[in-house]
């Protein structure tokens, strides 16, 4: 005789997998920088890296571009600014600034992003903030200035700061975007299409700002140095373009259909903690311990403040019936 799971049972295992997949995204994009790194110290300018990484899974998506083909139609606004703000310009910003300042505190600065969409949600859409999201921001930017010591007199590069806040600032457009297609049911945009085609929206622009035919593509055929071990420069260029980004988005787009996005959020906060180890473990770089309490405070304040956000601790509803949770995923799927 078969055994039918209650509603609550399958619940809590699509919530586990949920946080195991965000889990698993936030470790992937966390040692994005960390393995792109070397790359640039070699002798790559950062926005080819950049334009490697996107060309790359871009070219692995493809396949997934062709079958929602149709968003192309329905919504081009949105595979626009996908591609320009949520693919190229975080990107672009982030590995720029990774090779100015050190990899923990750049990704530390992105993650203000969740307190500058709240900022979004309030003044821009005039939408009611809580205490507790102030709050949050508050936090957040007090850790900032631990982070970069700002009683020395910014001792970070000052161009690298603001490259990292361009990127905070170019992953609201991702939030914000994101969310465009949340309460549309069967209609809304399959998240795997945006994807595939916002990552080719931004290898096309970064194309034409990266300028890879003025590439040293010898460099890819040597070797790079991590914390002065020799790796061939092609692996570090594989993991990048398979773990850090295709795998990376892959897995941020399941947690999310299996979770809240402010929940998937919350969690993808671990990725500058991680990005912080893997740069500490395998670059040699270590922070202060004024830094090192600056960037909890940071994680800290984007979590209170995502945790804040209506719904931020309910979990996506289980369809119940027939169809179970296989018949929520083939809708939103396409399938």
């Amino acid at each position: 005789m078969p055994v039918h799971m209650s509603q609550g049972s399958q619940g809590q295992r699509g919530r586990g997998a949920g946080l195991g997949l965000a889990l698993g995204s936030a470790v992937a994009f966390g040692g994005s920088g960390t393995v792109a790194k070397p790359l640039i110290e070699a002798g790559l300018d950062p926005l080819h890296v950049v334009w490697l990484r996107v060309a790359g899974a871009a070219l692995l998506m493809l396949p997934l571009a062709v079958r929602h083909r149709d968003l192309v139609r329905r919504r081009p606004a949105l595979l626009a600014g996908f591609g320009l703000l949520a693919v190229a310009g975080v990107q672009a910003f982030y590995f720029a600034s990774i090779s100015r300042i050190p990899v923990g505190v750049a990704l530390l600065v992105e993650y203000l992003a969740p307190a500058l969409v709240l900022g979004w949600v309030r003044i821009v859409q005039r939408r009611p903030v809580t205490r507790a999201a102030a709050f949050g921001v508050v936090l957040a930017v007090g850790g900032l200035a631990c982070v970069v010591e700002i009683w020395s007199g910014l001792s970070f590069d000052a161009l690298g700061l603001l490259l990292a806040l361009g990127a905070a600032c170019c992953q609201v457009g991702y939030f914000v975007l994101s969310d465009q297609g949340s309460g549309g049911g069967a209609e809304a945009p399959d998240p795997l299409g945006v994807i595939a085609y916002g990552l080719l929206v931004g290898a096309v622009v970064l194309t034409v700002v990266a300028r890879p035919w003025g590439m040293d593509w010898s460099v890819l055929g040597g070797t790079a140095r991590m914390d002065g071990t020799a790796v061939p420069a092609w692996l570090l260029l594989g993991w990048v373009v398979l773990i850090a980004t295709v795998l990376a988005y892959v897995t941020g787009v399941l947690a999310v259909r299996r979770l809240s996005p402010q929940v998937a959020g919350v969690v993808a906060c671990l990725e500058a903690v991680i990005a912080t180890v893997l740069a500490w473990v395998l670059l040699g770089e270590h922070l202060s311990a004024p830094q090192i309490v600056g960037g909890a405070v940071v994680l800290a304040g984007a979590f209170v403040a995502q945790r804040s956000a209506p719904g931020s601790a309910e979990p996506r509803e289980v369809a119940s019936g027939g169809g179970g949770v296989e018949a929520e995923l083939s809708v939103r799927s396409g399938r």
